[in-house]
């Protein structure tokens, strides 16, 4: 279930130090849920009816949550034009009116004051006519095996975990605790991701590797410029899936550690391989040079080599679970 594009990824791997993750979709599930509609001074209906018409076209996991929500078919011709403001939001302009739809921050940028949320989730404001509407509460859910990666990854010899995502500050820090995540920077736009792992790249000791998980097509960047890139391959965009260096199948996080000790047995194999092989020719070489040697020592020397070395090499298809 875990697919390495190259050997020269595999090497890179077993000198992993750092680990830096996306959030959502990478950590928790991605599969949001409407939990709950605050602050309106308009029907709750009519909430969800613009913020759906606003992600008609977004293929994004938190605009299908609101689509889901709605439960009515939608009415693509009210909907003028959509302008989607990478890691901010959506302006759309649906049946005359002007429709904001996304973070605080798109939001005050039109100068609209927001209602802060006191819950913790992802909070998608809504405006009309640069008139605040109120705001939609979204929950996500982190994955099952999580906290074990995190865990299993510190067992591994791993120095430092990073969380990278766009989400509110208490969120992320919620989902940072329960992990155990040693460092988190949330409302991060996509180039600010690029600037933190660059950031990350520059203070690690030279030797070291970082590697970076993700699953968005905003992630690609960063996977493309970390030393070692991990897609998400279930669910993972085609940008982030061919972007990557390394991609897992079945988008479990746990899978992470193991591909590390996948990759550090597979170069201890490789360097006893080069020492046994090296260590047998040289003795044969000085029992040939003082007469002592036979052809059969010789043979042995060139094919019994070779095959003792592939013998030892299957030893890379056992790899004990933390």
């Amino acid at each position: 279930g875990i697919l390495i594009k190259g050997s020269n990824y595999l090497e890179k791997l077993s000198k992993a130090r750092v680990v830096a993750f996306d959030k959502t979709g990478t950590m928790t599930r991605g599969i949001f849920e409407v939990t709950a509609i605050h602050n309106t001074i308009v029907n709750e209906e009519k909430i969800i009816e613009y913020a759906a018409l606003s992600e008609i076209y977004s293929s994004h996991p938190i605009g299908r949550s609101i689509i889901k929500e709605y439960k009515k078919e939608l009415d693509e011709s009210r909907v003028k034009s959509v302008k989607e403001l990478s890691g901010k939001g959506i302006s759309a302009l649906i049946d005359d009116h002007r429709i904001l739809t996304g973070s605080e921050k798109l939001l005050n940028e039109y100068g609209v004051k927001t209602v802060k949320c006191t819950d913790e989730g992802t909070i998608v404001h809504v405006a009309m006519d640069n008139d605040y509407l109120g705001h939609i509460h979204i929950g996500d859910k982190i994955k099952p095996t999580s906290k074990e990666a995190i865990a299993s990854l510190k067992k591994s010899g791993i120095e430092k975990t990073v969380m990278l995502t766009g989400d509110e500050k208490t969120v992320a820090e919620k989902v940072g605790r329960q992990l155990n995540i040693d460092e988190v920077y949330s409302k991060l736009l996509p180039q600010d991701k690029v600037s933190i792992v660059q950031k990350l790249i520059d203070e690690k000791n030279e030797k070291d590797v970082l590697v970076f998980v993700g699953d968005g097509i905003n992630d690609a960047p960063v996977l493309a410029m970390a030393d070692v890139g991990i897609a998400m391959g279930a669910l993972g965009s085609d940008a982030a899936i061919e972007a990557a260096d390394i991609v897992l199948m079945d988008d479990d996080p746990l899978k992470i550690a193991k591909a590390i000790r996948i990759a550090r047995k597979c170069m201890h194999i490789v360097y006893e391989n080069i020492v046994f092989a090296i260590l047998v020719k040289i003795v044969c070489l000085i029992l040939g040079a003082i007469g002592f040697a036979s052809m059969w020592l010789a043979i042995f020397a060139d094919v019994g080599v070779m095959v003792s070395c592939v013998i030892n090499a299957i030893r890379a298809l056992r790899v004990k679970h933390l």
